[in-house]
């Protein structure tokens, strides 16, 4: 597996010297004792790179913006409201390590248009019940742009402001997998 941290290793000289001014990247650790550390998307930047127009934090602040955001200790009240869905966006390996809302629906970030869409081949039962669905990801970024999305397709939703992480801060009930890991 490679490593996503880069670790700049100084060139040893014809003396064995070691001199940091002409360091190059490393892969597989620091045994020569460097230990200055530059993160693999520092090194990923060239001047190919496309400026992007807008960046992902000001996506999720557009879509709060204009979403239902549903405070931490609102959402564990309605935990018990058989007319609340509360659905996780979280990938299987985070609900694995941390838990999960009891009776939450998972599905994945991936499939969540398509699982709501009734004429999609994916679409799941769950999204056509007449139910209110709160989405939740980690920590409320995924779900505000995946919340808006689903507005925007005409399927209402809402969304934890502050996810699972501040579900779990507030020690909000958490189911843990029985599911072992390898």
């Amino acid at each position: 597996m490679w490593s996503s941290v880069f670790v700049l290793r100084p060139r040893v000289t014809a003396s064995r010297a070691r001199t940091p001014t002409t360091a190059q990247p490393h892969l597989y650790g620091h045994s020569d004792g460097c230990s200055a550390r530059v993160s693999a998307s520092t090194l990923r930047k060239t001047e190919h790179m496309p400026q992007l127009t807008i960046s992902a934090a000001k996506m999720v602040a557009d879509a709060r913006a204009r979403i239902e955001e549903i405070a931490t200790d609102d959402a564990i009240a309605l935990l018990q409201d058989p007319n609340i869905v509360f659905v996780d966006l979280r990938d299987v390996r985070e609900r694995q390590h941390s838990g999960f809302i009891p009776k939450s629906f998972h599905c994945p970030r991936g499939m969540a248009e398509f699982w709501i869409d009734p004429d999609s081949p994916y679409f799941k039962e769950i999204f056509g019940e007449d139910k209110r669905f709160i989405f939740h990801c980690a920590s409320g970024w995924r779900s505000a742009l995946t919340v808006a999305t689903l507005n925007d397709m005409g399927f209402p939703a809402a969304h934890l402001k502050d996810g699972f992480s501040a579900w779990a801060k507030a020690a909000g009930p958490i189911q843990k997998s029985d599911v072992k890991r390898f």
